[in-house]
């Protein structure tokens, strides 16, 4: 998948139903916004082949990276990919909580990651940023370097590129909201009227109502 990874992911995404587009009748997030996009990335785990496609790109894509010792999943959609990846590189892997665990040790980080370790974040998806990098956060407090945060789908949001760039944290993703436009206009899953209401949103998700863009 070396050329148009990112356009040929999109296109599997949508085959699976993974990832959803409804521009006419928009989901509601549990934010509140209304979103024209539905993303579920965790489809792609109960197909085999297409599993194995994106576990191939992963291993692709990571090595755009600087070299890593340790693989760390987000929870808890990024752990199943991050195990894929892992495997696939035979290095160690470790998954990052949302938050410590109220009992036992109250771990952050679960598995074993030492200090001094340079680690390759994975994550599902990339929306506004705000859990990968503060599971990236978690690994700099624990004394190693992230090399960057790999994930399948960005929805291309400002405010995520501009959290990355603050972080001083590289972040790459298989496939993206501009990739899944051209993908489902040229299979006929939307028109081009359509594609101005999927661009609008993405320029503005906050304020972004039905009654300005439905025609």
């Amino acid at each position: 998948m070396a050329e148009n990874i990112d356009k040929q992911v999109a296109e599997l995404l949508l085959q699976i139903k993974a990832i959803k587009l409804s521009p006419q009748k928009p989901f509601t997030w549990a934010s509140g916004i209304l979103s024209p996009i539905y993303c579920d990335n965790r489809v792609l785990l109960s197909y085999p082949a297409i599993r194995n496609t994106v576990k191939n790109a992963f291993v692709e894509k990571s090595a755009a990276f600087a070299d890593f010792d340790v693989v760390a999943g987000v929870a808890t959609a990024g752990i199943p990919m991050g195990a894929l990846l892992a495997d696939a590189l035979q290095k160690p892997f470790v998954y990052v909580r949302a938050k410590a665990k109220e009992h036992g040790r109250q771990n952050l980080i679960e598995g074993e990651l030492q200090p001094g370790k340079k680690v390759l974040v994975v994550e599902d998806l990339i929306s506004t940023g705000g859990s990968s990098l503060k599971a990236v956060e978690a690994i700099r407090e624990n004394g190693c370097e992230v090399v960057g945060v790999l994930a399948i789908f960005s929805y291309q949001f400002e405010e995520a590129e501009s959290a990355f760039k603050n972080a001083d944290c590289p972040m790459l993703t298989l496939s993206n909201y501009s990739a899944l436009i051209t993908a489902a206009l040229e299979s006929n899953y939307i028109n081009q009227a359509e594609v101005e209401l999927l661009q609008s949103w993405r320029k503005n998700p906050q304020s972004w109502k039905k009654e300005e863009f439905i025609r």
